[in-house]
Protein backbone atom coordinates (compact mmCIF):
# COMPACT_ATOMS: atom_id res chain seq x y z
CA UNK A 1 0.00 0.00 0.00
CA UNK A 2 2.70 2.19 0.65
CA UNK A 3 4.27 2.27 -2.49
CA UNK A 4 0.99 2.96 -4.06
CA UNK A 5 0.65 5.71 -2.22
CA UNK A 6 4.35 6.99 -3.20
CA UNK A 7 3.82 6.42 -6.65
CA UNK A 8 0.90 8.71 -6.39
CA UNK A 9 2.65 11.38 -4.86
CA UNK A 10 0.69 11.06 -1.80
CA UNK A 11 2.66 10.87 1.52
CA UNK A 12 2.87 7.98 3.28
CA UNK A 13 -0.10 8.18 6.58
CA UNK A 14 -1.76 5.99 8.80
CA UNK A 15 -5.09 6.58 7.63
CA UNK A 16 -3.93 6.58 3.58
CA UNK A 17 -2.60 3.05 4.04
CA UNK A 18 -5.50 2.12 6.33
CA UNK A 19 -8.35 2.79 3.99
CA UNK A 20 -6.46 1.26 1.28
CA UNK A 21 -6.25 -1.97 3.14
CA UNK A 22 -9.76 -1.38 4.32
CA UNK A 23 -11.07 -2.00 0.61
CA UNK A 24 -9.89 -5.74 -0.62
CA UNK A 25 -9.67 -6.40 -4.40
CA UNK A 26 -13.43 -6.99 -5.75
CA UNK A 27 -15.24 -5.28 -3.09
CA UNK A 28 -17.89 -2.02 -3.35
CA UNK A 29 -17.63 -0.48 0.81
CA UNK A 30 -19.05 2.17 2.34
CA UNK A 31 -17.86 4.83 4.01
CA UNK A 32 -19.02 3.89 7.26
CA UNK A 33 -17.52 0.28 6.43
CA UNK A 34 -14.28 1.75 5.89
CA UNK A 35 -14.68 4.20 8.75
CA UNK A 36 -14.96 0.93 11.00
CA UNK A 37 -12.38 -0.97 9.54
CA UNK A 38 -9.64 1.85 9.60
CA UNK A 39 -10.54 2.20 13.41
CA UNK A 40 -10.21 -1.25 14.18
CA UNK A 41 -6.77 -1.22 12.11
CA UNK A 42 -5.45 2.30 13.67
CA UNK A 43 -7.34 3.85 16.63
CA UNK A 44 -9.71 6.80 16.76
CA UNK A 45 -9.64 8.75 13.30
CA UNK A 46 -12.48 11.50 12.38
CA UNK A 47 -15.16 10.38 9.75
CA UNK A 48 -14.33 13.61 8.27
CA UNK A 49 -10.64 12.26 8.26
CA UNK A 50 -12.02 9.25 6.56
CA UNK A 51 -13.87 11.62 4.15
CA UNK A 52 -10.60 13.34 3.35
CA UNK A 53 -8.67 10.49 3.03
CA UNK A 54 -11.06 8.67 0.29
CA UNK A 55 -11.51 12.30 -1.47
CA UNK A 56 -7.42 12.08 -1.97
CA UNK A 57 -7.12 8.52 -3.22
CA UNK A 58 -10.17 8.82 -5.51
CA UNK A 59 -8.24 12.56 -6.85
CA UNK A 60 -4.94 10.04 -7.00
CA UNK A 61 -6.84 7.46 -8.92
CA UNK A 62 -6.24 4.94 -6.20
CA UNK A 63 -9.74 4.56 -5.45
CA UNK A 64 -13.16 4.88 -7.67
CA UNK A 65 -16.37 6.14 -6.26
CA UNK A 66 -19.63 5.18 -7.61
CA UNK A 67 -22.83 6.38 -6.58
CA UNK A 68 -25.99 3.67 -7.74
CA UNK A 69 -29.25 5.36 -6.92
CA UNK A 70 -30.53 5.29 -4.22
CA UNK A 71 -27.47 3.88 -2.22
CA UNK A 72 -24.90 5.25 -0.59
CA UNK A 73 -21.55 6.56 -2.35
CA UNK A 74 -19.33 3.22 -2.35
CA UNK A 75 -15.89 2.68 -3.09
CA UNK A 76 -13.45 0.31 -4.95
CA UNK A 77 -10.20 -0.35 -5.51
CA UNK A 78 -10.37 -1.85 -9.08
CA UNK A 79 -9.40 1.71 -11.28
CA UNK A 80 -7.24 0.84 -14.09
CA UNK A 81 -10.24 -0.11 -16.44
CA UNK A 82 -13.42 1.35 -17.45
CA UNK A 83 -16.11 -1.19 -15.62
CA UNK A 84 -19.40 -1.21 -15.59
CA UNK A 85 -21.64 -2.98 -12.18
CA UNK A 86 -24.46 -5.14 -11.98
CA UNK A 87 -26.57 -4.64 -9.01
CA UNK A 88 -29.34 -6.84 -7.20
CA UNK A 89 -32.55 -4.79 -6.55
CA UNK A 90 -33.29 -7.09 -3.90
CA UNK A 91 -30.35 -7.34 -1.58
CA UNK A 92 -27.91 -4.80 -3.13
CA UNK A 93 -25.12 -7.14 -4.06
CA UNK A 94 -22.34 -5.72 -6.59
CA UNK A 95 -20.33 -7.54 -9.39
CA UNK A 96 -17.87 -5.90 -11.30
CA UNK A 97 -18.66 -5.94 -15.38
CA UNK A 98 -16.28 -5.88 -18.09
CA UNK A 99 -16.72 -3.51 -20.54
CA UNK A 100 -19.67 -4.70 -22.87
CA UNK A 101 -19.13 -2.56 -25.62
CA UNK A 102 -15.29 -2.14 -27.53
CA UNK A 103 -12.87 -0.89 -25.47
CA UNK A 104 -13.03 1.75 -22.64
CA UNK A 105 -14.68 4.00 -22.37
CA UNK A 106 -17.10 1.87 -24.12
CA UNK A 107 -18.53 3.99 -26.42
CA UNK A 108 -17.62 2.79 -29.87
CA UNK A 109 -21.01 3.07 -30.85
CA UNK A 110 -21.80 6.48 -29.00
CA UNK A 111 -22.13 9.81 -31.23
CA UNK A 112 -19.30 11.81 -29.39
CA UNK A 113 -21.27 15.77 -28.31
CA UNK A 114 -19.99 18.65 -30.36
CA UNK A 115 -17.21 20.52 -28.08
CA UNK A 116 -17.45 17.15 -25.63
CA UNK A 117 -14.26 14.44 -24.90
CA UNK A 118 -15.61 11.89 -23.32
CA UNK A 119 -13.32 9.73 -21.84
CA UNK A 120 -15.01 7.60 -19.40
CA UNK A 121 -18.85 5.84 -19.38
CA UNK A 122 -20.51 4.61 -16.00
CA UNK A 123 -23.25 2.12 -16.73
CA UNK A 124 -25.06 0.49 -14.45
CA UNK A 125 -27.11 -2.87 -14.64
CA UNK A 126 -29.78 -3.84 -12.15
CA UNK A 127 -31.37 -7.02 -11.93
CA UNK A 128 -31.74 -9.84 -8.99
CA UNK A 129 -29.31 -12.19 -8.58
CA UNK A 130 -29.44 -15.81 -7.70
CA UNK A 131 -29.76 -15.76 -4.05
CA UNK A 132 -32.45 -13.71 -4.24
CA UNK A 133 -34.25 -15.42 -7.34
CA UNK A 134 -37.37 -16.86 -6.07
CA UNK A 135 -37.01 -21.14 -6.49
CA UNK A 136 -39.62 -22.25 -8.28
CA UNK A 137 -41.72 -24.36 -5.56
CA UNK A 138 -41.72 -28.37 -5.85
CA UNK A 139 -45.07 -29.14 -4.70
Amino acid sequence: MRERLVTAGLRVTAPRVAVLESIPNGTHRPVDAIAQAVRLRIGSVSTQAIYDVLRALTAAGLLRRIEPAGMPALYENRVADNHHHLICRACGAIEDVDCVAGAAPCLDSFPQPAGFAVDEAEVTFWGICPACTPKPSTD
